[in-house]
């Protein structure tokens, strides 16, 4: 396998491994309680890019992404479910609520132009599974009943735990945000929920051998990668924040159950930044994709900005990034065509970049000087083919909208002010051209423009 990555675990670069001729990956998905905000679609795009990149090596995918519509416990309304929190803010079923974002983060992968998963198995739809994994950790003594009826993962009954993030069960502190509050029903702090006692919840609950209740969060991932994935997982991807400690606990989990490593490498990309600061509710920064489509730009110029970084660096995204990036796909797409259509020839230079660790920004940059590079004839060949990797749709139509009447006259006006060089009248004049949409350049030739 040429594809090397950085697996967290062994701190090191490691090749992607296969599993009888296929490369099994477990991508973790969305909360779908509210929609996936730019910062967690570059976590979804990294696996997108794996994909890729390990199919344009003649390596056979199998991908499943999850998604949690259940258990996912709400860092700021103690002891309750992230669903049924938002089900109660827009005074509808939680499952409804499921359904409706999970809808729109198929929509927001369709416009990143991220390809479909094999599988996106629910929460709500592999209660069994997890009920049945919970039954064998408990028979193998890894997990017990608390006496307020919630089964518990019994930390201290695995040695290696810690090996992703590095954290000893002997430094860690009680009260780690996503963990469950209990009454001292743990028999130590560090142990978390595996299956919930009901309580006094009434939506969103099962039967179990134990009561009435629901899944911790970590069991889901560990139940379904390694029934959908036949109990191995080649490559896990996720964001960073869930290095710890959702996947050391997945990795506990799933490691007693099989009784060796389940994960050959654990892959995680960075935090993303927007304009300088974390993007939360709070600072009041949160963009969409959608927030992106109304001021006019292209999807895939996120993505092109997300691929200008490498998927380990933590990335600060701006307005006027994508503006750069939106105006640099319009430009590759028209040279294109003007370099005539051509078949994709296989680039080895470019693929050697990628295969070491994703480096995104070099391929990128490779592309920048190809562009200039007047003695290359077949450089839309070599950019249909990197194309096959970074999903930018560079063989796209540009569709050309016809200009106003007044943005016309505009335009004469404003060649008129700058060949009698009155200067301040044509700035006047530029600025009603951009606020109409146009993008104006000038040159020697004169005034010459692009849409926005």
């Amino acid at each position: 396998m040429s594809l090397r990555l950085y697996d967290t675990a062994s701190r090191a670069l490691e090749p992607v491994t296969s599993t009888n001729g296929t490369t099994t990956m477990y991508c973790c998905g969305p909360t779908v309680y509210r929609d996936a905000h730019v910062g967690n679609l570059r976590t979804f795009l990294l696996s997108d890019l794996v994909r890729r990149v390990l199919t344009v090596n003649g390596v056979n995918v199998k991908l499943i992404q999850n998604i949690t519509d259940v258990g996912h416990m709400s860092e700021d309304i103690e002891n309750e479910d992230k669903m049924l929190a938002q089900a109660k803010a827009e005074s509808i079923d939680p499952f409804t609520v499921a359904r409706k974002y999970e809808a729109g983060f198929h929509t927001d992968l369709a416009r990143l132009n991220i390809e479909k998963a094999d599988a996106y198995p629910r929460a709500s739809e592999s209660i069994e599974l997890m009920l049945a994994m919970i039954e064998e950790l408990i028979s193998k003594e890894f997990a017990y009943v608390g006496e307020d009826g919630t089964v518990y993962f019994s930390a201290q009954a695995f040695p290696s735990y810690g090996a992703i993030s590095g954290n000893r069960l002997d430094a860690l502190k009680p009260g780690h945000r996503y963990e469950y509050s209990e009454d001292g029903a743990k028999r130590f702090h560090a142990d978390w929920a595996l299956w919930k006692n009901a309580g006094g919840r009434k939506e969103m609950i099962w039967d179990s051998p134990w009561g009435p209740g629901f899944p911790g969060w970590h069991i889901e991932c560990s139940a379904m990668s390694l029934h959908f994935l036949n109990s191995h997982i080649n490559l896990h991807v996720g964001g960073i924040d869930l290095r710890f400690p959702h996947h050391e606990n997945e990795r506990a989990q799933s490691n007693a159950v099989t009784g060796n490593e389940s994960v050959d490498l654990w892959l995680h990309g960075e935090h993303l930044l927007f304009e300088g600061r974390k993007m939360s509710k709070s600072a009041g920064n949160v963009v969409l994709l959608k927030d992106v489509i109304e001021r006019g730009f292209d999807p895939l110029a996120v993505r092109l900005c997300f691929l200008e970084n490498r998927y380990r660096s933590q990335m600060d995204l701006t307005w006027a990034s994508i503006e750069t990036a939106d105006s640099t796909l319009k430009r590759w797409r028209k040279k294109i065509k003007t370099w005539g259509t051509q078949i994709p020839v296989k680039d080895a230079e470019f693929l050697e970049i990628l295969d070491n660790d994703l480096d995104t920004p070099k391929a990128i940059q490779y592309l920048r000087t190809l562009e200039k590079n007047e003695n290359i004839n077949n450089r839309a060949a070599h950019f249909l083919f990197a194309d096959q990797i970074l999903g930018l749709d560079l063989a796209r139509e540009e569709v050309i909208s016809a200009l106003s009447l007044e943005q016309e006259d505009i335009l004469k006006l404003r060649q008129i002010a700058r060949n009698e060089k009155r200067w301040a009248d044509s700035d006047e004049l530029r600025v009603k051209l951009e606020q109409s949409g146009l993008e104006i350049m000038d040159g020697p030739d004169g005034q010459t423009w692009n849409w926005r």
